[in-house]
C-alpha cells in the first residue's frame, strides 16, 4: 500500500513536469518563429532593441503632446452668451452678446443688435479679459464673465 502511494505522487509528479516542460517548450518554439533567431540571447537582444526603440517613440510623442497642450492655449475653448433687450419699444431679448475666448482670456466679442430697422453686428477685440481699443460694455462683460 504504502508503495503504490509513493508510486502514485512519482506519477502525479511526472506528470506535472512533462507539463510544465511541453509549455516551456511551446512557449521557446513562438519565441523562435515571432523573432526568426535561433539562440535565447539573439531573442533577448532584439527583445531589449525593440525596448529600446519603443522608450525613443513614446518620448517622442510625449514632446509633440507637450507642444499641441501648449499650443491649445491659444484655440477657443471659452463661449459664454448673454441675451439682452437694448430699447425698450422692441419686446423680448433677441440681441446677444457673444464671447469667445481662448486659455488666455483673449479673443473678442460679438455684438448681435436687434432693431427694428435690422440687425447691427459689432465685435470688440478682448485682450487678458479687458477691452483692447473700446470699453466694453456691461453685456459684454458678463458674457466674458460666463465664459470663463
Amino acid at each position: 500500500m504504502g508503495n503504490n502511494l509513493i508510486l502514485s505522487f512519482f506519477f502525479f509528479w511526472l506528470l506535472v513536469l512533462t507539463l510544465i516542460i511541453f509549455k516551456l517548450r511551446n512557449h521557446y518554439y513562438n519565441l523562435i518563429t515571432r523573432t526568426k533567431k535561433e539562440k535565447i540571447d539573439e531573442i533577448l537582444d532584439k527583445i531589449l532593441l525593440n525596448e529600446d526603440e519603443l522608450k525613443k517613440e513614446i518620448n517622442t510623442i510625449k514632446e509633440r503632446l507637450d507642444q499641441e497642450i501648449n499650443q491649445s492655449r491659444f484655440h477657443l475653448q471659452k463661449i459664454g452668451l448673454v441675451r439682452f433687450n437694448p430699447f425698450e419699444r422692441i419686446a423680448g431679448e433677441q440681441s446677444f452678446v457673444l464671447a469667445l475666448l481662448d486659455g488666455e482670456d483673449n479673443g473678442l466679442t460679438i455684438n448681435f443688435i436687434y432693431t427694428k430697422e435690422g440687425l447691427r453686428v459689432y465685435t470688440k477685440r478682448i485682450k487678458n479679459g479687458q477691452g483692447v481699443e473700446i470699453e466694453l460694455s456691461s453685456e459684454e462683460k458678463e458674457a466674458i464673465k460666463k465664459s470663463r
